[in-house]
């Protein structure tokens, strides 16, 4: 058999559904794609309707930080690349997306990013309706976003990643390795499998903050 095929042939591990805590199946396949270099597909299906899929990168760079001003419409167009273990910063609205077991890694550029940005506040501004301060603080910064998106304000997106593996890509970015102490306060929001319990454990958060906390 081919050493290649066999590696992507995948296996099974068990685990506890998070909803209804029955045994549930999760299946990993390997693989290779350009930039990201080798990566784990992982799916899972519960017979409850629970369902999981992501993708994990398994090559590790070095820890990386990236800023970019958007101050015009040609900087919407610039290239993001976000992989699970990405954390997304926009001081300016005082919102922190921070990777989690419900991340997943994705190419876009600046505009995508600031429309996934904005279809989640806009459910965290119906989540919030009994609370008319969070309400109001929602729904000021869906109007910056919009705003960014006409090119009508600037914002700076920070990338920032543990294992390297997310990127602004942009003669305007400023990009530079982490510190030790600055990734090890990063959440990866990898899965890692744990080889002598057969057990997972999960770097869980995937929030986006603040609505009526820090915001200005």
């Amino acid at each position: 058999m081919n050493p290649e095929s066999e590696r992507k042939e995948g296996f099974d591990t068990q685990t506890t559904c998070p909803l209804c805590h029955n045994e549930m199946i999760i299946h990993w396949q390997s693989d290779d794609i350009p930039f990201f270099g080798e990566v784990m597909y992982v799916t899972s299906r519960c017979g409850c309707g629970f369902r999981f899929t992501d993708t994990m990168i398994l090559a590790q760079k070095e820890p990386i930080r990236c800023e970019l001003k958007i101050e015009k419409e040609e900087d919407l167009n610039c290239r993001v690349i976000r992989s699970i273990s990405g954390t997304i910063r926009i001081p300016e609205l005082g919102i922190v997306v921070e990777p989690g077991n419900v991340s997943d890694s994705y190419v876009t550029n600046i505009e995508g990013l600031l429309y996934r940005v904005r279809d989640v506040v806009e459910t965290a501004i119906k989540w919030s309706e009994d609370d008319p301060e969070k309400e109001a603080a929602g729904k000021n910064i869906l109007e910056r976003l919009n705003d960014a998106l006409s090119s009508k304000v600037d914002l700076t997106v920070i990338m920032e990643d543990p294992l390297g593996n997310s990127t602004i890509i942009s003669e305007k970015a400023s990009c530079s390795n982490l510190t030790p102490e600055e990734a090890s306060a990063l959440k990866t929001g990898m899965v890692i499998l744990d080889a002598d319990s057969a057990d997972l454990k999960v770097d869980t958060s995937e929030n986006i903050q603040p609505l009526g906390n820090d915001y200005k």
